[in-house]
C-alpha cells in the first residue's frame, strides 16, 4: 500500500465517520424531522455512483469510503422514511 493509499484511507476513514454520530443521535431519539428527505436522497445516489465509480477503477480507497459511507447515509435515510414526526 502507497502513501497516496493510505492518504485516501485516512480522508475516507474521516469523512464517513461523521455520519456515525448522526446516525446514533437519530436511532436514539427515533427522530428524523431534522433531516432533509431530498439531501439524503441525492447525496445517497451520489455515494453510489461514487462506489460504482472506484469498483470500475479498482481504487480500493474509494471503493471502502463510499461502501461505509453508503451504509451509513442509507441508514439515515431509512431513519428519515421510518421515523415518521
Amino acid at each position: 500500500m502507497n502513501t497516496v493509499q493510505i492518504l485516501g484511507l485516512a480522508a475516507g476513514s474521516l469523512t464517513t465517520a461523521a455520519f456515525l454520530p448522526q446516525v446514533l443521535k437519530t436511532w436514539k431519539s427515533r427522530s428524523a424531522k431534522d433531516l432533509s428527505l431530498g439531501m439524503f436522497s441525492l447525496f445517497c445516489l451520489g455515494v453510489f455512483l461514487w462506489l460504482i465509480y472506484g469498483i470500475i477503477v479498482k481504487d480500493i480507497p474509494v471503493i471502502a469510503a463510499n461502501l461505509v459511507t453508503l451504509m451509513l447515509a442509507s441508514t439515515l435515510l431509512f431513519f428519515k422514511l421510518r421515523f415518521k414526526d
